[in-house]
């Protein structure tokens, strides 16, 4: 069982973004210093009300203070990207992590992006062939493509990943259609924080009769995203993290993330109704319990945890993740000191 951090680097907007990243090279260096296994950090462009930095140059800084830990890029918005410019910054990466980049990518759902980066069009096409393309590249072979977004003409890269053939490959998925597709062209599929374990409990089957399907074999990394946060007990975690995640999932909310999800689901309810079945809340034997659900029912090998929301002061982060290495590592098969 492996430990991540999501280092979201999710603030109010009119943050000093510079102290910022000090905070979050606090939370880097504890989770290092006690055994944690990954650090990650995500993307989104025009968010507005939460500022955050770009995850390349971001996850490069973290990479130099890093040592043993895995980097991982959750999610780059493929779909809305350049494939030379993913290919070349994504193999640098790699470079600067001495190979240990995990790299995840997803569609994106955000029309502002959409509109921003010029994408229009079946995005799911624009995803499929970039995928195809920056991997080809990876593989050191010369491409050629004519297409409304990039027009290569017998291309090769000079720099190439160090992990051959290239970094694993872990893909984001909320619909069904989405699980089936990362299950024919990923390695992994990186469970989202946001729907509820129920759906995403009903969705591996899908999911694993696709790879079979389609001759590949199992999985060996089952990772998911959760919000956490660990209290003495649950009343004084669910009082401490519910201003925090409420502000941050009223932003989700205008930002249209609930759309994507499951039929029915909604962020639109009340704190207790929205975080049910969907965060990690609790003192260290509520967390036990719901890990171990995980664990069970999904076979989960990698909780990706993300435990300071916006707005959220370092030292209550800090303190739930104190009580998380000392009382529910150990309960849950984790190795972390």
């Amino acid at each position: 069982m492996k430990f991540g951090i999501h280092v979201t680097n999710q603030y109010p907007r009119g943050t000093d973004m510079v102290r910022a990243l000090d905070e979050q090279l606090l939370f880097l260096r504890y989770a290092r210093d006690n055994g944690w296994d990954s650090a990650w950090a995500g993307q989104h462009f025009l968010s507005e009300s939460l500022s955050q930095l770009q995850p390349v140059p971001y996850l490069a800084r973290l990479a130099a203070e890093s040592r043993h830990m895995h980097l991982g890029l959750a999610a780059h918005l493929l779909s809305l990207l350049n494939p030379l410019l993913v290919a070349e910054e994504i193999a640098s990466l790699d470079v600067i992590t001495g190979g240990r980049l995990i790299y995840c990518v997803g569609l994106g759902y955000r029309k502002i992006e959409d509109a921003a980066l010029g994408v229009s069009g079946s995005k799911v096409e624009r995803f499929e062939r970039n995928l195809e393309l920056i991997t080809a590249l990876w593989r050191g072979e010369r491409v050629s493509c004519d297409l409304s977004w990039c027009r290569l003409d017998n291309a090769m890269l000079a720099t190439l990943p160090v992990q051959r053939p290239r970094p694993p490959l872990w893909i984001a998925a909320n619909a069904d259609a989405a699980v089936r597709r990362a299950a024919r062209l990923g390695d992994a599929w990186i469970i989202n924080p946001h729907a509820q374990t129920t759906t995403i409990v009903a969705q591996m089957p899908l999911f694993r009769e696709e790879r079979a399907k389609v001759g590949l074999p199992p999985v060996t990394e089952v990772p998911v995203i959760k919000e956490v946060y660990v209290g003495t007990s649950r009343e004084e975690a669910m009082r401490i993290c519910r201003p925090y995640l409420e502000l941050k999932y009223d932003a989700y909310v205008a930002w249209g993330q609930d759309k994507v999800l499951a039929d029915g689901d909604t962020f639109s309810s009340p704190f207790e109704d929205l975080a049910r079945d969907r965060f990690i809340i609790g003192g260290p034997d509520d967390c036990i319990e719901q890990i171990r659900r995980l664990q069970r029912e999904l076979g989960m090998t990698h909780l990706i945890m993300r435990m300071q929301p916006p707005g959220m002061p370092a030292d209550e982060a800090l303190r739930s993740m104190r009580l998380f290495t000392d009382k529910v590592i150990p309960a849950v098969g984790g190795h972390a000191s």
